[in-house]
């Protein structure tokens, strides 16, 4: 038994110190981001910001709908075989959007499947489990990038710097850091795992930006501020799920209570997605998600404008005219313990 005594932060937990400006307007800022991806050598220009692989979440509606705003979605891996490879071939921006995948032989053999009939038309791939420190899926991760040097992965999902690292090494472009923070995610509370996510995203970016690669902090925004504090604590790219949730774009079964429409968000660990994806839980384990009604919000674009709105803001309050200067220009202020502790990132 170890305990480690330094201290570990949420977004709930800080927030950003404002400093003199010089940018006029948020309309000044520029909130697109331009990377090389280290393995597969692809470069990306857009918004770095995806809808979460949830299946209500990360559907081809919602491809649809964040396109032409810059943004992508990790598309969930419940799709058939056709409708992935007439989302492939068939969209001119599928190029944006990210195949998304689990380890075992019946997702390996799905993926070239697809693979096969749509080509060069997948270029990013997001290799997704809820344990990514085991063997297994380190294993799998650098099999991947032996076989398909070409894309673009995104793999995890871990906490620790060391853990980005050895992914990092073994194939991954993308780190995907989280592991409990999420919304509808309880594996915090049924297994006493995780780490706070703030904390992990930024030991995972210094980790990861020291070799070459990036990270996308999974889970955990719930305010377009939690997003700029992701940015602005070193990640590249920043997933999310219960803030696109509800929305017409959005699949998952639609409720009427008390004259308001409401739609079912749930976690992929929860007994709910095991009933409906695997038949039921397996008796070996234990749910790690749950289900809640989220009122219908309409289009997801006016959501996507409230983010983008918070995020260019918050560069404006701190002098970064660029999304990319954001993390230089940081300083978290602690504002949920007794010590009024600050830590700087510049």
């Amino acid at each position: 038994m170890h305990i480690e005594q330094t201290l570990k932060l949420d977004y709930q937990d800080v927030l950003i110190r404002p400093k003199r400006s010089a940018l006029p307007s948020r309309a000044e800022v520029d909130i697109r981001r331009e990377f090389v991806f280290k393995h597969s050598g692809h470069r990306y220009q857009g918004i770095p910001i995806l809808a979460s692989n949830m299946d209500t979440v990360g559907t081809i509606e919602m491809a649809a709908a964040l396109s032409p705003l810059g943004l992508s979605v990790a598309l969930h891996k419940h799709y058939d075989i056709d409708a992935l490879v007439d989302f492939f071939t068939r969209r001119e921006d599928a190029g944006m959007h990210f195949y998304s995948m689990g380890i075992t032989r019946a997702d390996h053999d799905k993926f070239e499947r697809v693979l096969g009939r749509a080509g060069a038309a997948i270029k990013n791939v997001c290799i997704d489990v809820a344990n990514g420190y085991s063997e297994n899926f380190v294993r799998f991760v650098e099999s991947f990038r032996r076989d398909h040097p070409a894309l673009t992965v995104m793999a995890g999902n871990i906490v620790t710097g060391e853990m980005t690292e050895e992914l990092v090494l073994s194939g991954a472009d993308i780190v995907k850091v989280g592991i409990g923070p999420g919304s509808v995610c309880t594996t915090r509370v049924t297994t006493g795992v995780g780490y706070p996510q703030l904390s992990a995203v930024i030991e995972c970016a210094d980790a990861a930006h020291g070799l070459g690669g990036l990270i996308c902090a999974d889970g955990g925004c719930t305010v377009p501020g939690d997003i700029a504090k992701a940015f602005g604590g070193g990640a590249d790219f920043v997933m999310l799920g219960g803030m696109f949730a509800g929305h017409d774009e959005c699949a998952g079964e639609s409720v009427e209570r008390d004259g308001k429409r409401y739609l079912r968000f749930y976690g992929m660990s929860s007994e709910t997605a095991m009933k409906k994806h695997a038949g039921g839980m397996a008796l070996y384990r234990a749910a790690e998600g749950k289900e809640v009604l989220i009122e219908h919000k309409g289009p997801v674009a006016a959501t996507v404008q409230q983010i983008l709105g918070g995020v260019r803001s918050a560069c404006t309050y701190v002098g970064a005219r660029r999304l990319k200067e954001l993390t230089k220009r940081t300083t978290f202020v602690r504002v949920r313990s007794q010590a009024n502790d600050v830590f700087d990132r510049e």
